[in-house]
């Protein structure tokens, strides 16, 4: 962030001078004595001041070990804290900000690297296996953990006594825990939920049109085949008066761009079976994978009829594409994280409160792949999707200043505004996000805020979900999976025929990797679904 400059807040009560170190990018020897703070109890937080594209809301610092004016005691002058983050904007932004708070409340000079998201894997392991501490603090897809955990320091007791830590959900804190330890600091909550404009679906005359052409009501989609029969119907007309056409759904559908995880939240409700235990992605026994059994190909026929619904190009959806495509308007539907809503909920939307958000589609029925047959039962299945989490690592020689920033950038008032911005991908993970009051605040229609915060927590309460397949080489294998569902989109091959390649390719990346230690990693993610 800075070349030996120390942008400090100013402050009477102190005056933190730099030491001979200060460009050496080396620890002293002994830890500095805490110097006085810089901001009193309570006092307000604010990004406007960082660039005008931030909001000009304010919230208050919340007193505790992260706040701004603890973390402001701290004196790290003269010493260099090295990051690795994704590139700009998602989680790379709220990065680069808090590292430059943080360098003026501390005197520390911090080094923030941004990386593609298609380099970010190789980037952040490499060094590690070959025990070079490149970096002491890293931003990464939590689903990452079975690569990264041999290589992380435990979250110290101290931080996990913290009142922002303790008020985690229990599904981030189990996603931040490996073989019984916390490893990975939680700063983000990523699930896959649905959206619509009720704009759209409850007006009268729309319902009126809908209900003469199918004979079905119009309503926010239960399952997949009401989302493609009503995304079909609204699909190229002009809905906004506009002179342009609107389209029925955005999904994200780009190869190298995360659509393994659209498609896994299309299988969901298909794969998972209330009462059949054991894993969704393998057979935990016998690690023979299960992407080709008749649920996944199910979905994955959904996926390419829905082609139809989508906008000129939707067939190479990004994540971006499809946060501004239904955040725009363009889109009268969308399911993936939380940035599509956001985006449509912000101050310039012209689409704001005129949208909800609900679960995930289910299904009417669910294969059980103890009896190899299709249950008729009604099924719903949430889908948490990995998230964006954070780690120090085992070698770095700057822990307590790489926890400390992690307590900082984690804490309320920082995740209060950060949850506001869209393009930040920090989204909820703690009980007290949950507030529809908080969210209303923001200038949300109340029954938008409610269906936001009913919609997030009530996959907290499900019994019945889906994780992260969070293996060693979970990349590669997920890498194989989107190379199916791609050429399957592009009509290069039948949904069968395309899982059928990818299982073949899962079973060799297992035998390449180990079977037992990919399967000792996959009961940790078998243990989360099957709630044990």
């Amino acid at each position: 962030m800075r070349n030996c400059s120390y942008k400090a807040v100013v402050a009477a009560a102190a005056v933190v001078a730099l030491t001979a170190t200060g460009c050496t990018g080396q620890d002293p020897v002994e830890s500095k004595p805490d110097k006085p703070a810089l901001f009193k109890p309570g006092s307000e937080i604010s990004y406007r001041k960082y660039s005008k594209n931030y909001p000009t809301a304010k919230v208050k610092d919340v007193p505790g070990p992260c706040s701004y004016e603890s973390i402001s005691r701290k004196d790290y002058s003269g010493q260099t804290l090295k990051i690795i983050s994704h590139a700009i904007p998602v989680i790379g932004e709220p990065t680069q900000l808090h590292a430059e708070q943080f360098e003026e409340i501390t005197g520390a000079e911090v080094e923030v690297v941004n990386v593609p998201f298609g380099e970010l894997h190789q980037k952040i392991l490499t060094p590690l296996q070959a025990g070079q501490p490149a970096y002491d603090v890293m931003f990464y897809p939590s689903l990452w953990i079975g690569d990264m955990a041999p290589y992380l320091a435990p979250v110290p007791q101290k931080y996990l006594d913290s009142p922002g830590m303790k008020d985690v959900t229990k599904a981030y804190m189990d996603v931040a825990t490996w073989n019984g330890k916390v490893v990975q600091y939680p700063v983000d909550g990523d699930r896959h939920y649905l959206k619509v404009r009720t704009d759209v679906l409850n007006d009268p005359k729309r319902k009126a049109e809908y209900k003469a052409a199918t004979g079905k009501e119009l309503r926010t989609p239960k399952t997949w085949t009401e989302y493609q029969e009503t995304a079909a119907f609204f699909s190229g007309k002009d809905r906004d008066g506009d002179g342009k056409r609107n389209y029925g759904s955005a999904e994200v559908t780009k190869r190298d761009d995360l659509t393994f995880s659209a498609f896994i939240s299309r299988a969901t409700p298909y794969v998972k079976h209330p009462d059949v235990k054991g894993g969704v992605f393998f057979d935990v026994e016998t690690m023979k994978p299960l992407i080709n059994t008749p649920g996944f190909v199910r979905a994955l026929d959904d996926m390419v009829k829905a082609k139809s619904t989508w906008a000129p190009g939707g067939a190479n959806f990004g994540l971006g594409d499809e946060i501004f495509s239904f955040g725009g308007g363009q889109a009268l539907m969308s399911y993936s994280w939380d940035d599509a809503f956001i985006q449509a909920q912000q101050a310039d939307s012209r689409i704001r409160n005129k949208i909800q958000a609900a679960p995930l589609p289910g299904s009417s029925e669910v294969y059980n792949r103890t009896t190899k047959a299709w249950d008729k039962r009604p099924n719903q299945a949430p889908y948490f999707t990995w998230g964006w989490t954070s780690a120090v690592t085992k070698a770095s020689r700057h822990q307590k200043m790489a926890f400390d920033y992690l307590c900082f950038f984690s804490n309320e008032a920082n995740t209060a505004l950060d949850l506001t911005i869209g393009r930040f991908g920090v989204n909820p993970y703690r009980n007290a996000h949950f507030d529809a009051a908080f969210w209303e605040k923001q200038g949300w229609d109340p029954e938008v805020a409610k269906s936001y915060v009913q919609t997030l927590s009530g996959m907290e309460k499900s019994t019945n979900r889906v994780f992260d397949l969070r293996v060693p080489g979970v990349s590669t294998y997920m890498s194989a999976l989107a190379n199916g569902v791609a050429a399957a989109l592009a009509g290069q091959k039948a949904p069968q025929q395309a899982l059928d390649e990818v299982a073949k390719e899962w079973s060799k990346i297992t035998e390449q990797i180990g079977k037992d230690k990919v399967r000792s990693a996959y009961r940790n993610v078998v243990a989360l679904e099957d709630n044990s």
